[in-house]
């Protein structure tokens, strides 16, 4: 009979699992409170979100003399590009071989980590390629300008919001800047950011955003659209661990046919602008 308070491998797996999902949930959300984000969507796998661009024609005289007719103002929405919320499955797996040569933690702890690396960058990739598709247009001479540009276009979008600034830029664009000043560069979610830099609340630092553009807009434009996996159905037919909000499902197993421990992994996160209209792409074209 076993001693009393064992520890057994299911309970290092059930660790490994908590600990996985924890850090992603942990991570994300350094992200989004470094990105401003407060609107969070938990919706169903296979939704389609719709985003749009608006435009505004007012009326060619609002002086309006008593008793007369208003004239109209009108707004009008054009849709832009459909977002599928879609679950993303990953699987990786360790040899028994393996697990003796390297150890338990070499084996599966440390390649968790690059698989969880992996599905965050999976997550940024997409979100930098939505940026891509702002309809939002400026140019400027040097970087400088470019931030002064991107911070007049986001104040002149969202001017009733009293809106602050999100930029991303090419670390290629800002690295003689980052070379000259004393600033405090921080990470969140394998991206690097600084705050309240060259009058732009937070600039955010990525190779995917390319080299000469600065993508800029307001925290209130970004949404966090997410396929919630605690509990419901999912639950039933799985033994997924996940964090706080549901974002990701997270499972270790042994596979004793071929002798492997698996990690799987679900999640279904986007990133995205709900308004394109409102994303800007400054472009850096120094003067001849």
């Amino acid at each position: 009979m076993a001693e009393q308070n064992l520890t057994v491998t299911g309970d290092l797996a059930k660790a490994s699992s908590i600990d996985f999902a924890e850090r992603f949930g942990s991570n994300l959300n350094k992200l989004t409170e470094a990105l401003g984000v407060t609107r969070r969507m938990p919706l169903a796998n296979g939704m389609t979100i719709k985003t749009y661009t608006s435009n505004v024609t007012m009326a060619a005289d609002d002086s309006v003399g008593e008793g007369e007719t208003i004239p109209l103002s009108k707004v009008t929405t054009e849709p832009g590009p459909s977002i599928e919320l879609a679950f993303k499955k990953y699987r990786k797996a360790a040899s028994v071989e393996s697990i003796q040569r390297h150890g338990f933690d070499q084996a599966i702890v440390e390649t968790d980590e690059k698989l969880l690396k992996e599905i965050q960058k999976g997550v940024r990739t997409e979100f930098f390629g939505f940026l891509a598709t702002g309809t939002g247009a400026a140019t400027a001479t040097n970087l400088q300008g470019a931030f002064a540009q991107a911070w007049g276009k986001v104040q002149t979008l969202f001017e009733d919001d009293a809106a602050q600034t999100v930029a991303f830029v090419n670390p290629m664009d800002i690295a003689d800047y980052l070379s000259n000043a004393e600033v405090l560069v921080q990470t969140a979610f394998g991206l690097q950011y600084i705050q309240n830099f060259a009058g732009v609340d937070t600039v955010f630092i990525n190779t995917s955003v390319p080299k000469g553009t600065v993508y800029a807009t307001a925290p209130e434009n970004i949404v966090l659209a997410y396929v919630q996996l605690t509990g419901g159905e999912i639950g039933k037919a799985f033994d997924f661990t996940t964090e706080e909000l549901g974002l990701i499902g997270v499972t270790h197993d042994v596979e004793k046919s071929n002798l492997t421990a698996e990690t799987i992994a679900l999640s279904g996160v986007k990133l995205f602008a709900e308004r394109l209209d409102g994303v800007v792409k400054v472009t850096i074209a120094p003067a001849v």
